[in-house]
């Protein structure tokens, strides 16, 4: 019987273990609404700073790789005040001088590490 409940709570733990990565890779996570919870919420880290390539021209040999999707300036707007809204995280760009004014998009990758595209 012991063998038993330790095999279901073993399995019970690996659960739980894979349930963050599934939130995290959920389709809402990076829809406007999804990023802006995350960032007002976010307290690591793990996060890195790209400039924003032609949105016009994606994965040509010109621009480079794939950027971000281009947000409507309503959506900007909401990340830039989600980000002010988190103090620690706003501190942290700022140490990394980064302009909360030139994000231009935000998004979390599965692992949970979040990345900034600025103009």
């Amino acid at each position: 019987m012991n063998r038993i409940v330790t095999i279901t709570i073993a399995a019970a733990l690996s659960s739980l273990a894979f349930a963050g990565v599934s939130r995290a890779e959920s389709f809402g996570m990076n829809s406007a609404q999804g990023i802006e919870q995350t960032l007002r919420t976010f307290r690591g880290n793990d996060f890195n700073v790209e400039q924003v390539r032609n949105w016009h021209n994606l994965d040509d040999e010109k621009t480079g790789p794939r950027s971000a999707p281009e947000r409507s300036s309503q959506a900007i707007r909401g990340i830039q005040a989600s980000i002010d809204a988190n103090r620690s995280l706003a501190h942290r760009l700022n140490n990394e001088g980064v302009d909360v004014r030139n994000i231009v998009n935000a998004e979390q990758a599965a692992d949970g590490s979040l990345t900034f595209y600025v103009r």
